[in-house]
């Protein structure tokens, strides 16, 4: 019988670009055009964050996230949702993408068109990201303070390798919520459930 292995911990690597090399927003945004088989983000120090691609397992249960996600944003008609591949340039100069955002449509049409077509200078109201099996869970908390210090209402950070999800609000202390079967976006979300059951 094979023993069981533990899933190798991904670590990104990280470029330091300033003072040497400064990047430009468009530079930043053909660059990732040119490695979409990559995600690519940007700190606000100006580094340079790339990741490989995700896991099987994880694109499928990310998968399901975006479709509960997607069915509800529909219905509801009142924002949009994006994907893990949806860049957005923060206040602080970061862009950066999470597994499943949204963001109320009265703002997304307060951006011109030139700006929705790239790394739209937004920061979403909803974030979501998925803690896989070889992630680091340490960046990722620090990735979703980092979106609530620069202007997202609620951010969910869903650790399966532990059955723990973690809720990030503005002002308020990170919740730690254990094994929960379902996740309510109220009063950000009005009516959304997330059904864990697909996602552990």
């Amino acid at each position: 019988m094979t023993p069981a292995t533990t899933p190798t911990q991904i670590t990104p690597l990280v470029l330091q670009m300033s003072p040497a090399i400064e990047v430009t927003d468009d530079q930043f945004f053909e660059l990732c055009h040119l490695n979409r088989n990559l995600r690519i983000e940007r700190t606000a120090k100006g580094e340079l964050v790339i990741m490989p691609p995700t896991g099987s397992e994880t694109g499928n249960r990310n998968f399901d996230l975006i479709v509960q996600l997607g069915i509800w944003a529909r219905q509801d008609g009142t924002g949009i949702g994006f994907d893990s591949s949806t860049g957005f340039t923060l206040p602080n100069g970061a862009i950066k993408s999470s597994d499943a955002a949204w963001i109320q449509l009265k703002r997304w049409q307060n951006i011109s068109p030139e700006q929705q077509v790239k790394f739209a200078p937004i920061c979403p109201d909803f974030i979501v990201e998925l803690h896989s099996k070889s992630d680091n869970l340490q960046p990722l908390k620090a990735k979703l303070q980092e979106y609530i210090d620069n202007g997202t209402s609620l951010g969910w950070l869903i650790d399966r390798k532990n059955c723990q999800v973690y809720i990030y609000r503005p002002q308020q202390e990170v919740e730690c919520l254990d094994n929960p079967s379902t996740l309510n976006g109220e009063p950000i979300l009005p009516d959304f459930v997330l059904n864990l059951s697909t996602i552990w």
